[in-house]
């Protein structure tokens, strides 16, 4: 069979595992290439059933794969994106990976001999560069975009981000008759603290602000900085009474926590206006807008308190 299909010396040289089973899963070649890697010579593994020789096999996965190539008589590949390594064999690398195995693309060819004896061959690429670079090109993507959707100073989402969220659930609650709400809130005399304590201070303020807020909420939950000193919280599947509980929250949150700044200890407070979506409402910046008046109310109605539409809730 090997005179047939492969030559032995050929397969010694080449840079990739070669091994061929037949039907019954036994070893009939091994290359030299394998008993580099895998550690084992090739008079102990000719006639061995694979399984025992690799037992780390996915068995039922690596029978069905054999036996359509035995049945279609065409070839087969698994990516290392598919399975990151079928055969436990060590990479040679000097550099960190998340497995001590090499990286695999692996191709299953269909053979047969002048006896019609079938057989299949295995060809083992050792592909731990491309996986290694495609994972940092990955993580670096990945990133890339987790900053183009978050405020670099306090770490929730931008706007851009934040609105695009706010589109989503809007289309997403008018479609499925879903309760959502939104609350917006400001920190009262912004201007006035940023005069007192400088930028870096009013910096200071806007990003324990945003922890404190960060860790009211649900998962579910999407908050973003809306622009300067104002935030701004989509709660999908929420209710008045649900987002008027929150708010609330939010407001005594703020106002109870304790910043300090350069051995200064600063307290500041929050206006909040909340609304939520109404029939009559046809795009995501209805809701908006109706936010965004309860909030100028608040701030009207003497700072620090929560309103919603022309009502104020708390003081």
């Amino acid at each position: 069979m090997l005179a047939d299909d492969i030559c032995p010396d050929i397969a010694n040289k080449l840079n990739t595992g070669i091994l061929i089973i037949d039907s019954q899963y036994n070893i009939v070649f091994w290359n030299r290439y394998l008993q580099i890697h895998a550690n084992k010579k090739p008079e102990n593994v000719i006639g061995q059933d694979i399984f025992i020789v690799f037992p780390e096999l996915p068995e039922k996965w690596f029978k069905r794969k054999i036996e359509s190539v035995f049945q279609l008589k065409t070839q087969s590949f698994c990516s290392w994106e598919q399975r990151h390594h079928l055969f436990e064999l060590p990479h040679t690398r000097p550099m960190t990976t998340d497995s001590h195995f090499m990286a695999q693309n692996c191709t299953f060819l269909p053979l047969e001999n002048k006896e019609a004896n079938e057989h299949v061959c295995i060809l083992i690429e050792d592909v731990t560069d491309v996986c290694h670079y495609q994972s940092k090109l990955n993580k670096t993507l990945e990133e890339l975009a987790q900053a183009n959707r978050i405020d670099g100073l306090t770490q929730v989402f931008n706007r851009k981000h934040w609105e695009e969220c706010l589109e989503k659930e809007f289309s997403r609650a008018r479609r499925y008759q879903h309760g959502l709400a939104l609350i917006m809130f400001d920190l009262d005399h912004f201007k006035l603290l940023n005069d007192t304590y400088g930028h870096l201070g009013g910096d200071i303020v806007l990003i324990e602000t945003a922890k404190v807020i960060s860790e009211l909420l649900r998962l579910g939950d999407l908050f973003g900085r809306y622009g300067g000193e104002e935030f701004a919280i989509i709660l999908p599947n929420t209710d008045i009474i649900g987002a008027l509980d929150v708010a609330e929250r939010i407001r005594v949150a703020i106002s109870k926590n304790i910043i300090n700044f350069q051995e200064i200890e600063i307290n500041v407070t929050a206006s909040v206006g909340v609304a939520v979506i109404t029939e009559a409402d046809t795009r995501y910046e209805d809701l908006i807008s109706h936010t965004d008046l309860a909030l100028y109310d608040a701030k009207a109605s003497g700072r620090n308190i929560v309103c919603t539409a022309k009502n104020i809730i708390s003081a």
